[in-house]
């Protein structure tokens, strides 16, 4: 059996472990901790023994009150709508949400779902240089996108020539760039 892994933020340490191996905080934003830093931590709970590991991993900015809830969309630029929509729907599959007013906006451009989120193509100058980039996304500015196969779409590129380069930390992620030079990072999620 494999240990679990839990991620948790505390004022001031770790959370602590009971008897019966429920996590019980020792602080929580409902304790007027709202807009402060907190330290994160990752607990590793081992299936053989037990015990309980934590290492901090960073910090983190409690809500102040706004209810982020999740990113809604991601904005990309595009030369020519068409050549990204072979991209994105006839490469990655992804489908156009009908419902979001292409017709309204003063250019061209189409929504597409990435689960519950979405990618907004956008057909507008690219105030950006395309030359320069570098080679590995990851060291670029990216969207990453969860997916259930890296291996598959590893051969899907490969089958249409476009270029990736792998997650140098050794996970099953591959970077790769849009027809615009959009980074792109597709990471594989169970």
């Amino acid at each position: 059996m494999a240990s679990a892994q839990l991620r948790c933020f505390s004022l001031i340490e770790p959370l602590a472990c009971s008897a019966n191996r429920q996590i019980i905080p020792r602080s929580s934003p409902s304790a007027g901790v709202r807009g402060k830093r907190l330290k994160r931590f990752s607990l590793k709970i081992s299936a053989k023994s037990g015990d309980l590991a934590a290492k901090e991993s960073g910090t983190v900015t409690i809500d102040r009150g706004i209810g982020v809830v999740s990113i809604h969309h991601v904005g990309l630029l595009c030369e020519n709508l068409e050549k990204s929509l072979e991209f994105y729907q006839d490469l990655l599959g992804l489908e156009i949400n009908e419902d979001r007013p292409h017709e309204k906006l003063p250019y061209r451009g189409a929504w597409l779902w990435v689960g519950s989120e979405m990618i907004h193509l956008m057909e507008l100058p690219n105030p950006d240089p395309l030359t320069g980039r570098p080679e590995h996304g990851g060291r670029d500015r990216h969207a990453c996108i969860a997916i259930k196969d890296v291996n598959k779409l590893k051969e899907i590129f490969d089958g249409a020539g476009i270029q990736y380069t792998l997650s140098r930390s050794g996970r099953p992620a591959i970077f790769a760039r849009d027809p615009d030079g959009n980074a792109l990072e597709f990471t594989q999620v169970d």
